[in-house]
């Protein structure tokens, strides 16, 4: 009779069941694949949703920044009005993110917000940047727009739902 080794121990345990499943299961993927998707549709409404709430009530940190973007760009709209318009465009994207059926608009939305939202890294360089290529904390929370676009693009190729075929075949 041998005597067992360490290795052999491990291999025969707990760490060879462990392997033995990764190596012959075939059904792991698609489960965390359908667990990511479902939360990345919640993270991109909690962070949209929760700001347009945050902008809506006049609270947000973001405040000053989408005013000095408004006054270089869209003073013609009043700005109690604008608040209210880019606050519920917010809100309006993150419940579509929920929506499976809507996934498509949500990112169409999404992409028109973010190419908004970059603006003042042109229009409002003494904002947005401390010194070349060094953010300020403004610039900062335009930059990691580039996760959230990312975030929303890694959904479009998802399988279509029945609703987006719908919507595709004008049945809605």
């Amino acid at each position: 009779m041998t005597t067992p080794t360490p290795i052999s121990v491990l291999n025969d345990g707990i760490f060879g069941r462990i392997i033995h499943r990764r190596q012959h299961s075939t059904n792991n993927l698609p489960s965390l694949d359908r667990m990511n998707v479902r939360l990345a549709r919640v993270a991109l409404f909690v962070v949209y949703f929760w700001f347009g709430v945050l902008k809506l009530a006049g609270v947000s940190s973001a405040g000053p920044l989408v005013t000095a973007l408004w006054q270089k760009t869209i003073p013609f709209i009043p700005l109690d009005v604008f608040m209210v318009l880019f606050s519920c465009y917010e809100m309006l994207i993150g419940v579509l993110f929920l929506i499976p059926a809507l996934k498509r608009l949500a990112i169409g939305l999404l992409l028109l917000h973010v190419s908004m939202t970059v603006l003042p890294l042109a229009l409002l360089p003494d904002i947005v940047w401390k010194m070349f290529l060094v953010p300020s904390l403004e610039g900062q929370y335009i930059i990691k727009n580039i996760v959230m676009v990312a975030l929303a693009l890694s959904l479009a190729p998802e399988r279509a739902t029945a609703g987006e075929n719908a919507l595709a075949e004008g049945k809605i």
